[in-house]
């Protein structure tokens, strides 16, 4: 499948519904990549309270969020998350893909589109991504987009409610200074 048009949109209160919507139909499959959540983070109230959240940070300077879109539908999330400014100028990216719409490019064109947001829009230098030692399929899509592995974190991040390992990975803006 060759992807021409955007698949990512900024994020907007409205998509809090097909959020909702999505993150139920998947819960289970996207369960062993992400810290356990209440019970209200898939509720219409709890979702719409993350997108507030969301545009609270971008309002601040501090990220960026879009929905993953295909054929008109929402069906994943790409996160740009704590941009530090001052010497190191660089955030974080996350993203998740409805498990339908695993394998078509969809994560890979997003991770993409959310690079340029990073180096384009937010004159950032550095992107840093991590994944579990077990997610391959992840790490290939961010290979896709030029990151490099830089490391192994012990017990990074509380995940499926574990403290886990996490590869580090990361890619710097091309056009920075040297």
């Amino acid at each position: 499948m060759t992807l021409t048009a955007h698949v990512t949109r900024p994020i907007d209160l409205d998509d809090a519904p097909a959020l909702v919507d999505v993150l139920q139909a998947n819960r289970a499959f996207l369960a062993p990549w992400e810290p356990v959540r209440d019970e209200s983070y898939f509720t219409l109230e709890g979702q719409r309270e993350v997108v507030r959240h969301a545009l609270e940070a971008q309002g601040a300077g501090l990220g960026r969020a879009h929905v993953i879109v295909h054929d008109g539908r929402v069906v994943g999330r790409a996160t740009l998350a704590g941009v530090v400014r001052g010497a190191l100028q660089s955030c974080a990216l996350s993203y998740w893909v409805a498990a339908e719409h695993n394998g078509r490019g969809l994560a890979t064109a997003s991770v993409g589109e959310l690079l340029d947001v990073a180096f384009t829009e937010l004159g950032l230098h550095r992107v840093q991504a991590e994944t579990l030692p077990h997610n391959a399929a992840s790490q290939r899509v961010l290979a896709r987009n030029g990151f490099v592995r830089y490391g192994l974190a012990p017990r990074y991040l509380r995940i499926a409610g574990a403290w886990q390992d996490h590869v580090m990975h990361q890619v710097l803006n091309p056009a920075a200074d040297g």
